[in-house]
């Protein structure tokens, strides 16, 4: 546990700050897939996407961890769901496009 996560808001703040870091590796990740020679045009269509949902989640994490230090817990807790949708769309985008699951699948969840 990390040891400023001393109470529930701390925690929580721990946990999103954890998510945020999360969300840039994701991105990273799909970034070196992106620049790959065998990625295919489709596959990179979708990366692209996917790279614009991974940069709003960390941007709504971030608002997130601001309105919990604020006591703002209903924007925050809008701006955790609005984040944690990121990997469902992005692979839900993969399966529906390309009909196979995202190369990212595996860092998605």
């Amino acid at each position: 546990m990390n040891k400023s996560a001393t109470s529930i808001k701390g925690l929580v703040i721990a946990s999103t700050k954890n998510a945020a870091f999360n969300t840039i590796n994701v991105e990273r990740i799909a970034k070196t897939i992106l620049n790959e020679r065998k990625a295919s045009l489709g596959n990179k269509a979708v990366l692209r996407d996917c790279i614009e949902l991974y940069k709003d989640a960390n941007s709504s994490l971030n608002k997130a961890v601001t309105n919990i230090k604020s006591h703002n817990y209903k924007r925050a807790k809008e701006d955790l769901i609005a984040a944690f949708d990121a990997p469902r769309i992005c692979e839900d985008i993969f399966i529906k496009i390309k009909k196979a699951k995202s190369p990212i699948r595996d860092e998605n969840i």
